[in-house]
């Protein structure tokens, strides 16, 4: 990787200019060290076999002799480690046929080249689960649930493939198929840290979108999102400008994009889950989702806290509660729909047939994307 011998230096300018021209996919299958590491990192995807790959720019024993650090060549830039902690690695394999076969998965998801819209295949109806949809999603709003069975009520059985599953556990994203027609998914997960967005999860996403983006790939949002995580830890670490990124790409994402509220969308995570004012081909929601800043308990708190404290503590619950009430009946979700926020409310057995009729619908709008070189957006 010597600069300029026998042109190796000149792998990664060719990477970056090829980026969103034609699909890169990286499957490593041993060590990748020093600067040969970067020729993964500027991939789409990179697949990792468990146990044999790595990615580091200095070994072990240069770590111990320059910083002083013992550590294991696993620890340092092992397959595991990029795949749950780094977010480097897209999907982690067991060895190289299944390496192999996740690449020839991930392809037929693709275009050959920028500019072609990816191959359709045979239809097939969604997996019949022991429970219908309706019945997947809980009432109550900090319940969590496993939103891959939602998505596996919705999408063609058997053709779900997960991007970063390892990685920022609270974002689920990758591509299935929509009557026979690629999509890629973008969906919240409340199984894990109630589905709360962190400074990983927008990265995970915004990366996603701007991939799907590249190759006309449509988007489907499936939103069930308290926000984006507050706190100290995560304000330190840049959740503003994380978050930031991930609206970018959102915004200005050209692909088809249908927004759907699950059960609920708060704050800032219904503009970073495409909702209203976000230029999405439509905006449904389940007869169960509430959008809103924030939910009941929390608003009243925000706002009542000291008159409730001045009144009689026996009189405090029953006005918070009505509190509460009102606060709900201002946010209702048909109001909204009425006031053309919500462009549809959908019974959630009804919610593959109205995807696949929208997408279709959408299939040849075109989106001129804004005159300009490039935005300047957080990184």
């Amino acid at each position: 990787m010597f600069p300029g011998r026998r042109h190796a230096g000149r792998i990664f300018f060719n990477e970056v200019q090829l980026s969103g021209v034609v699909p890169q996919i990286c499957m490593l299958f041993g060590p990748s060290a020093a600067g040969g590491a970067y020729i993964p990192a500027f991939c789409d995807v990179v697949v990792m076999v468990e146990g044999n790959a790595s990615m580091y720019l200095g070994s072990p024993r240069m770590v111990e002799v320059v910083v002083g650090e013992h550590v294991s060549l696993e620890e340092l830039g092992g397959a595991r480690m990029h795949a749950t902690e780094s977010g480097l690695g897209d999907a982690l394999v067991a060895d190289d046929s299944e390496a192999i076969e996740f690449a020839k998965a991930y392809f037929g998801y693709m275009p050959q080249r920028t500019g072609e819209k990816p191959a359709a295949c045979e239809p097939r109806p969604a997996r019949v689960g022991p429970k219908p949809i309706g019945e997947l999603i809980p009432a109550e709003a900090n319940r969590g649930y496993d939103m891959r069975k939602v998505i596996d009520a919705v999408i063609d059985e058997d053709s779900w493939l997960e991007i970063k599953k390892l990685f920022a556990k609270e974002l689920l994203t990758g591509f299935a198929r929509l009557d026979g027609h690629p999509v890629g998914i973008v969906a919240n997960q409340p199984m894990q840290k109630g589905g709360v967005l962190f400074n990983d999860s927008a990265d995970k996403a915004a990366r996603f979108v701007w991939l799907c983006d590249a190759f006309e790939v449509p988007l489907l949002f499936l939103a069930d999102v308290p926000g984006f995580m507050i706190g100290t830890d995560v304000e330190r670490k840049g959740i503003i400008r994380h978050g930031a990124k991930m609206i970018s790409a959102v915004s200005e994402a050209t692909v088809p994009k249908i927004s759907v509220i699950v059960r609920k969308a708060y704050g800032a995570g219904l503009y970073a889950m495409a909702g209203p004012a976000y230029d999405s081909d439509s905006v449904i929601a389940l007869p169960s989702a509430q959008i809103a800043v924030m939910g009941p308990e929390p608003a009243v708190n925000a706002v009542f806290f000291n008159k409730l404290a001045e009144l009689p503590e026996d009189q405090r619950e029953g006005r918070r509660r009505q509190l509460e009430d009102e606060y709900s009946a201002d946010v209702d979700l048909y109001k909204l729909a009425a006031n053309l926020i919500v462009d549809d409310v959908v019974e959630p057995e009804a919610l593959r047939d109205t995807l696949i009729k929208r997408f279709r619908a959408y299939a040849t709008r075109e989106s001129p994307r804004v005159d300009r070189k490039h935005g300047v957006f957080p990184v």
